[in-house]
């Protein structure tokens, strides 16, 4: 029986690393060996970025929540332990929209919120 080498298959992964590597600048778009190395921090910074963003969109919930809050006299954790003994149960990014997109009903559960605290 004949021996098959591997070129093929060797090609084919080589060409799928360098397809990744598209627009990179130099030899790390064009050198498998270097593209292979750009690609594995590439895709790992992706999978850590996907989880960074969940933690900036958060981040950027609460500081407008907070704004609207203060806005209306109150501070961020105290609007949100009063929501919570209303029991209004809003997540922070539809809070975060009604803050931003109306003032008027964000005012009012802030004074819900006082209710409860006060």
């Amino acid at each position: 029986m004949a021996r098959i080498k591997g070129g093929m298959s060797a090609r084919r992964k080589h060409n799928r690393v360098l397809k990744l590597a598209k627009g990179y600048r130099g030899q790390r778009s064009t050198a498998y060996r270097i593209a292979k190395q750009s690609v594995m921090r590439a895709l790992t910074s992706a999978y850590a970025g996907r989880k960074e963003r969940k933690r900036q969109f958060r981040r950027l919930w609460i500081a407008r929540i907070n704004a609207a809050a203060r806005m209306n006299g109150l501070s961020y954790s105290k609007f949100m332990y009063g929501l919570k003994k209303a029991g209004v149960e809003m997540n922070r990014k539809m809070l975060s929209d009604l803050a931003v997109s109306d003032a008027a009903g964000f005012a009012k559960l802030a004074d819900v919120a006082k209710e409860q605290l006060a």
